[in-house]
């Protein structure tokens, strides 16, 4: 199983929609990292849901339920999509400041590659912010 990390402005598609619809799909990526992210995902993989731009925080995970096809919303160009469902909300949202602050979350690609959408997260910083959020790995 691989984790990820998958951003969303909470004014376009916020983690109370995606509860609400049971299932969703994240569309819309246009960068080429983050595409090849979203194809590499395999169905049972985990991700955190998190906030950008507005909260700037992890607020849940999620499990990916359908691979990567292709994103009809697309004008031009092969991008991708994937199917997620949510499994657990945080008991406390993780946010950015915090995570700057955790030296167990120092090389973590939120860090290094901040504006990336679609990003991998190493299984100890899986377990590490699952554990911070109250959630079971």
């Amino acid at each position: 199983m691989a984790y990820w990390l998958m951003k969303s402005e909470p004014d376009v598609y916020p983690w109370s929609k995606l509860v609400a619809d049971k299932r969703g799909s994240w569309d819309g990526v246009r960068n080429h990292l983050a595409k090849l992210n979203l194809k590499a995902m395999k169905k049972g993989d985990r991700a955190f849901f998190y906030h950008s731009n507005i909260g700037k925080e992890i607020v849940g995970t999620m499990e990916i339920v359908r691979e990567a096809y292709p994103d009809p919303s697309a004008e031009k160009g092969e991008w991708f999509m994937v199917d997620v469902a949510p499994l657990a909300p945080a008991a406390t949202p993780l946010g950015l400041a915090t995570i700057k602050t955790l030296p167990e979350l120092a090389e973590m690609a939120l860090l290094k590659m901040s504006r990336l959408s679609v990003q991998p997260v190493r299984p100890a910083e899986w377990k590490f912010i699952c554990k911070r959020l109250g959630i079971a790995p």
